[in-house]
């Protein structure tokens, strides 16, 4: 099984278990090992008191494809800390696309970046910094293991 094989298999058990993710709106768009791509359309139910899209919502997104990046390699791993700067507001009826991104991963702890912009004209969102801890237990059972 080729790293990007197993990254796409993970993320197929995380995705059915990740009710909160789903029932929120968020897409899982793309993974490959230590990458992710998901996607929000900003709507109604996602707005807060100034009318635009909910901080919350955004970083949920953002957690959402570095939680499918760091998840990959077949052991269970879970965010140590994160931390997010928002750069511009996201407004209702936009499609907002969070792209996660392996800069370091060493034994047990990994550093994720991720990107939320948005889709119509690339304007950054939102930047933010993961990093990853694996705790015990796989996702599925490989040959050899």
């Amino acid at each position: 099984m080729t790293p990007d094989e197993r990254a796409r298999r993970c993320a197929q058990i995380l995705w059915e278990r990740d009710l909160a993710s789903r029932a929120l709106g968020i897409e899982l768009e793309s993974v490959a090992a230590g990458r992710a791509c998901c996607r929000l359309l900003v709507a109604e139910q996602h707005a807060n008191g100034h009318g635009i899209c909910h901080g919350g919502l955004v970083f949920t997104l953002a957690d959402t494809a570095f939680a499918f990046a760091c998840n990959g390699y077949n052991r269970a791993t879970v965010a140590q800390h994160n931390t997010i700067s928002f750069i511009a507001p996201a407004r209702l009826g936009d499609t907002l696309v969070a792209e996660a991104a392996e800069q370091s991963l060493r034994g047990r702890s990994g550093v994720y970046d991720v990107r939320v912009a948005r889709e119509d004209d690339d304007e950054t969102i939102a930047l933010m910094r993961g990093c990853s801890r694996v705790v015990d237990g796989h996702f599925f059972e490989e040959e050899g293991h």
